[in-house]
C-alpha cells in the first residue's frame, strides 16, 4: 500500500519499501544501487552522490572483496538499508562518521593518532564529550583503534577529556588484556589526579578477569596513594571482584584480615553468598545468611535470589519454592528479580505452563512486573508458540502498566520472529526501535537476523545490507561471537574470501578466533587454493 501511494505521488518508496523488495527478489548485484536507491538525483552535492554510489559499489561486492576493512570503515553511513526515517535520503556525512573512517583498522594506536592529527577534517571538527564517547564506544572491541581516537582526542588544543573517558579506554584496555598500557594509563591518570574509585574498580575487574588477582589484591593495598580511603566500600569492591573470578576462600581470607578495621555491611554477605554459589558450595551460603544476621545486618530478597538461582541453574525448582516459603516467612517475599530469574530457568527447561502460573503468583503477591520480566515473559511465549500473546504484551500489557520497552524488549521480538522464520515481521519490529527515539540497535539485535540470512540463502544482498546498518548505520563493532558466526556462515556459503578478511580484521584486533573457526576456515580456503591464506591460518593455530 505505501508504495502504491509513493508512485501515485511519483516519490521513492522508503528505504525499508525497497529491502523488502530486494527480499522478496533477488535483485542482481549489478542492479542494486537503482533497487535500493531507484536512481534519485536529489543528492545534496555531487561530493555525497560520488560517496554513496562508492558505499553502494562495496556494499555489491563485498562478499568478493579480499578485505572488509574498506567496508567496515569508509562506507557511508548516509543510507540506512533497513531505513530509519531521518535517513531517507543521503546527507552530508556526520562528524562521527568522518572520523571513522579516518581510522586505518588493525594499524598501532601509534598510526592512529598520526592518521587523525594529519586529517584536516578531523581537526576541524569541535570535539564534545558525548562525541568522544560514541568513539570509544565504537571501537570498544577494538583497542589500538580506541587508544589512538583517545590520544587523538587529549591531544587536540581548547578540548578536556572527562573522567569518564579515561574510565572508559580503561576498560577497554583491560578487557583485551592489555594490561601494561592500562597500568601506564593509570599513572597518568594519578598524575593529573583523576583516579576514582571507580576508576580502580574497573582496573581490579579487568586483573582478575586476566587471572592476576595477586595484582588486583596490591592494587587495593595501594589505594592511599590514589588518595582513595580503604573502607566498606572499597573493600567489598574487591571481595566483589574476587568472588566473581571464583577466589573465594582467598576474598574470605582478606576480610577476615580487615573485617576487625572495616566494618562490613548486608552488600559484604551478599557478596560471599554470590560467591558461594558461583563455586557450588550453597551450605556456605545458608551459612553466610545465618553469619549476616549474627552482625546485625538483615537478610533481604537479594541474599535468598542469589540462592535461588543457584538452585535454577540445577533444575531443582522443589528448592526454590522451599525458598519462596522461607522467604515469605521472614518478611521479604520474592521481588520482581526472583520472578524473572525463576521464569528463565522454567522456560530454558521447557517448563512454559509453569512459567505462565509463576507469572499468576506474581500477580497475586501484589509484585509489579519490569521491563525485564516482560522481556522473559514475551521470550517465554515465543518459546511456546504463542506468537500473538507476546506481541499483545509488547503492544497492550506494557504500555497499559507503564513499562517502557527497552532495547532487550525489540531483541526478544526480533528473535522470536527470526526463530518463527518471519523474516519480514523482524524487520518491521527493528523498523520500530529505530523510529522509537529511545532504543538503539546493539550487536544483539542483529545476531538472529544475521543468522536468518545463512538459514535463508540470502547471503549477497541482504546480508551486506545488514552488515552495512551495523557498522555504518548504527557504529557497532562486532564482538567475537559475531565474527564467529558470520565466518562460519560465509565459509558454508561457499564466501571464503569474505570470511578470510574477517578473519584477518580479529586478527589486527587482538581478537582470537576459536580454533574450531580456525580449521573451519583453513579447509575451506584449501578447497579454493588460497595457498597464502591457509598458510596465514594454519601460522595462527599454532599459536593456539
Amino acid at each position: 500500500m505505501k508504495g502504491s501511494i509513493c508512485r501515485k505521488l511519483n516519490r521513492p518508496a522508503s528505504l525499508y519499501d525497497r529491502l523488502q523488495a530486494c527480499l522478496r527478489r533477488d535483485v542482481p548485484r549489478r542492479l542494486l544501487p537503482n533497487a535500493v536507491t531507484g536512481g534519485s538525483s536529489e543528492l545534496e552535492s555531487m561530493f555525497m552522490i560520488f560517496r554513496v554510489q562508492k558505499c553502494f559499489q562495496r556494499v555489491c561486492f563485498l562478499g568478493s572483496s579480499s578485505n572488509s576493512s574498506a567496508f567496515l570503515h569508509t562506507c557511508s553511513s548516509a543510507v540506512s538499508p533497513l531505513g530509519s526515517s531521518q535517513l531517507e535520503r543521503p546527507t552530508r556525512l556526520s562528524d562521527l562518521d568522518i572520523i571513522i573512517t579516518r581510522v586505518p583498522v588493525g594499524n598501532s594506536d601509534d598510526q592512529v593518532l598520526l592518521s587523525l592529527q594529519n586529517d584536516q577534517a578531523c581537526n576541524s571538527i569541535q570535539l564534545t564529550h558525548v562525541l568522544v564517547h560514541q568513539l570509544l564506544h565504537r571501537f570498544k572491541n577494538d583497542w589500538k583503534s580506541a587508544l589512538g581516537v583517545f590520544r587523538w582526542a587529549e591531544s587536540r588544543p581548547g578540548y578536556e577529556l572527562p573522567p569518564d573517558a579515561y574510565d572508559m579506554i580503561i576498560d577497554i584496555l583491560g578487557k583485551m588484556r592489555q594490561m601494561d598500557q592500562t597500568m601506564d594509563l593509570l599513572e597518568r591518570m594519578h598524575q593529573d589526579r583523576l583516579v576514582t574509585l571507580k576508576t580502580v574498580g574497573k582496573v581490579l575487574r579487568r586483573f582478575a578477569g586476566a587471572g592476576k588477582w595477586e595484582d588486583a589484591v596490591r592494587i587495593f593495598d595501594g589505594l592511599g596513594r590514589f588518595g582513595l580511603d580503604k573502607n566498606t566500600e572499597s573493600m567489598n569492591l574487591l571481595l566483589d571482584t574476587l568472588c566473581k573470578e571464583k577466589k573465594v576462600e582467598v576474598a574470605r581470607d582478606i576480610f577476615l584480615e580487615l573485617k576487625s578495621h572495616i566494618s562490613p555491611n548486608a552488600h559484604t554477605f551478599n557478596i560471599f553468598i554470590h560467591g558461594w554459589c558461583k563455586v557450588n558450595r550453597v551450605d556456605e551460603a545458608h551459612w553466610t545468611i545465618q553469619e549476616m544476621k549474627g552482625h546485625g545486618c538483615r537478610p533481604c530478597a537479594i541474599s535468598y535470589s542469589t540462592i535461588t538461582l543457584f538452585y535454577c541453574h540445577k533444575y531443582n525448582f522443589g528448592k526454590v519454592y522451599e525458598l519462596f516459603d522461607e522467604m515469605e516467612a521472614q518478611g521479604c517475599p520474592p521481588n520482581v528479580v526472583t520472578f524473572t530469574t525463576v521464569m528463565c530457568y522454567l522456560t530454558n527447561s521447557g517448563e512454559f505452563e509453569e512459567a505462565m502460573q509463576l507469572y499468576e503468583r506474581m500477580k497475586s503477591a501484589g509484585c509489579k512486573p519490569d521491563t525485564l520480566f516482560y522481556n522473559s515473559l514475551i521470550h517465554t511465549l515465543g518459546r511456546a508458540g504463542r506468537v500473538s500473546e507476546a506481541i499483545r504484551v509488547f503492544e497492550v500489557e506494557m504500555p497499559e502498566n507503564e513499562v517502557p520497552h527497552n532495547t532487550s524488549t525489540y531483541n526478544t521480538l526480533i528473535a522470536m520472529f527470526c526463530n518463527h522464520a518471519q523474516e519480514e515481521e523482524a524487520l518491521k519490529i527493528l523498523q520500530k526501535m529505530e523510529g522509537s527515539g529511545l532504543c538503539k540497535p546493539d550487536v544483539q539485535t542483529y545476531y538472529p537476523l544475521l543468522k536468518m540470512c545463512f538459514k535463508t540463502g540470502k547471503t549477497d544482498n541482504f546480508l551486506n545490507k545488514l552488515v552495512n546498518d551495523m557498522v555504518n548505520g548504527h557504529h557497532l563493532s562486532f564482538d567475537l561471537s559475531t565474527y564467529t558466526l558470520l565466518i562460519h556462515g560465509l565459509c558454508r556459503a561457499g564466501k571464503c574470501e569474505w570470511a578470510y578478511s574477517l578473519f584477518e580484521e580479529m586478527i589486527a584486533q587482538d581478537m582470537k578466533p576459536r580454533y574450531r573457526t580456525c580449521r573451519l576456515l583453513w579447509d575451506e580456503v584449501k578447497l579454493k587454493n588460497m595457498s597464502a591464506a591457509a598458510d596465514s591460518i594454519e601460522d595462527f593455530m599454532k599459536k593456539l
